[in-house]
């Protein structure tokens, strides 16, 4: 395939594991391109996809290994000075060398785009949208950065322009990228360790929106101050959405040209919703209100591109889901367990709360492990209020980041800080913390009681405690 104007038969990846890595990897292949790549011997929940994939891993990194790639990508988490393959970069003057961010925005632009982005919600829109415009035989090809069951891996590889791409904000990723049409759920500070304001974040979207020409367009949720905000930047057409409780509400925004949901309900572990001016029930395997607010931008997604509605809301409904979003990951003694990637105080929250709806009779059990210690410092007072809807909490010590200082809070505070509020609000909630991986597994594996609901959330590999219960 091209890139860039250059001729692409074969690639090496620099750090292939990680999800984004292993997401564009699983795309090339598919596109007939010879991928290989090197990684830390370290097990990923990437693995499965690239030995599925076919993908050849070098254990360790060796600047021999690269062989003279026509391409060669390399993770934004290495650098000449901790990884001896980027050192030596700068001797394969013949391949063309990109980052991870460079390369996903360099395969995007070279299609019909379409990026979804915002703060939370990018996987489970873009893999939904994604899902839907392959079963009506749209053949779109199809970037997500999880693994989607219902793909085989992370990416479809379709025979039109089509292509249907999570865009993620952090380090400014979305400059790579020229979309033809935006899917916008929402816009929530996050990642307080690049983005210093909250005003440097805001721009990192309106330049985005700024870069939609006359002819493409725009999904955004008119319920997000913010994203409303942003939307006011968009040169092309707009199709707004939002999620209200009941019809005269619904009848209210509808007359404003909006499409509009309400009605949710839960039953038998489904939600059902109405969309207003359309006839019957839609339905959805996920849990939540948020997949609520997810599944009218993919609706409206799938619109703009030309979708009929009966055909979006038969596959709206089978759509399973993707990894590490509210995923079953099995049981252990009678205890079902769930890992869900939230790690934000507004994405915990809704979590939380989905779960405790769906479950309003089981023991919920709780265990958070916080992301970067920027944002458990700067968001700490929301991460304070977003664990309401559990019984029992437990809270690991901060996963921090390579690519910021350690340190200046702890998952101390956050346990003493909770406990406080707790008393205030005279909630019972039993609250612990625990240094790490390893004592949390051993605390849940003499603690959880059959019929106990066991909830394991955060961005880092909090999911490593449910594998090792389900196969023990």
């Amino acid at each position: 395939m091209n890139i860039q104007g250059r001729k692409v038969k074969t690639a090496y990846f620099i750090g292939i594991k990680g999800v984004g890595m292993t997401m564009l990897a699983q795309f090339l292949t598919q596109q007939g391109v010879l991928v290989s790549g090197s990684d830390i011997p370290e097990t990923f929940m990437t693995d499965k996809v690239l030995r599925r994939t076919g993908i050849r891993v070098f254990s360790g990194f060796q600047a021999s290994q690269i062989q003279g790639a026509d391409l060669i990508v390399y993770s934004i988490a290495y650098s000449k000075e901790n990884n001896c393959e980027v050192a030596a970069l700068g001797n394969f003057k013949k391949s063309l060398v990109l980052n991870f961010s460079q390369a996903v925005g360099a395969v995007f632009s070279s299609h019909d785009g379409i990026a979804v982005c915002g703060s939370h919600g990018k996987t489970t829109t873009s893999a939904w949208l994604g899902y839907i415009l392959q079963k009506v035989g749209l053949n779109p090809n199809v970037l997500v950065g999880a693994r989607v069951p219902q793909f085989n891996g992370s990416a479809l590889s379709g025979t039109s322009k089509l292509f249907v791409a999570e865009a993620d904000e952090y380090g400014n990723k979305l400059q790579y990228f020229s979309p033809q049409g935006v899917l916008l759920n929402n816009i929530d500070y996050d990642h307080p360790d690049y983005f210093k304001t909250k005003k440097a974040y805001l721009q990192v979207f309106i330049d985005f929106i700024k870069k939609i020409p006359p002819k493409g367009f725009l999904v955004v949720n008119v319920q997000d101050k913010q994203a409303i905000e942003v939307a006011k930047f968009c040169q092309g057409r707009v199709f707004p959405y939002a999620l209200v409780n009941g019809k005269d509400e619904a009848e209210h925004w509808a007359q404003k040209g909006i499409l509009v949901g309400y009605g949710a309900t839960l039953k038998d572990g489904q939600q059902y919703f109405k969309v207003f001016g359309q006839a019957g029930l839609f339905k959805t395997k996920l849990l939540g209100a948020h997949n609520v607010a997810n599944a009218l931008a993919v609706i409206a997604g799938a619109l703009a591109l030309g979708v009929e509605i009966s055909e979006i809301k038969k596959y709206l409904a089978s759509f399973s889901g993707t990894a590490r979003r509210a995923e079953l990951l099995g049981k252990f003694n009678g205890v079902k367990i769930f890992d869900d990637y939230a790690h934000h105080p507004s994405e915990v929250q809704a979590t939380v709360k989905a779960f405790r709806e769906a479950y309003p009779d089981k023991k919920l059990v709780v265990f958070f492990h916080p992301h970067t210690f920027t944002r458990t410092k700067v968001l700490f007072k929301d991460f304070v209020k977003s664990f309401s809807g559990a019984d029992f909490l437990g809270i690991l010590e901060i996963y921090g980041s390579a690519r910021e200082k350690q340190g200046g809070v702890s998952s101390r505070d956050l346990v003493l800080e909770i406990k406080q509020k707790n008393k205030i609000t005279k909630q019972e909630q039993i609250v612990k913390y625990f240094k790490d991986l390893k004592e949390a597994e051993f605390y849940l594996r003499e603690s959880l009681q059959a019929g106990d609901l066991l909830l394991l959330m955060g961005a880092g590999d909090i999911f490593r405690v449910g594998e090792a219960l389900v196969k023990k």
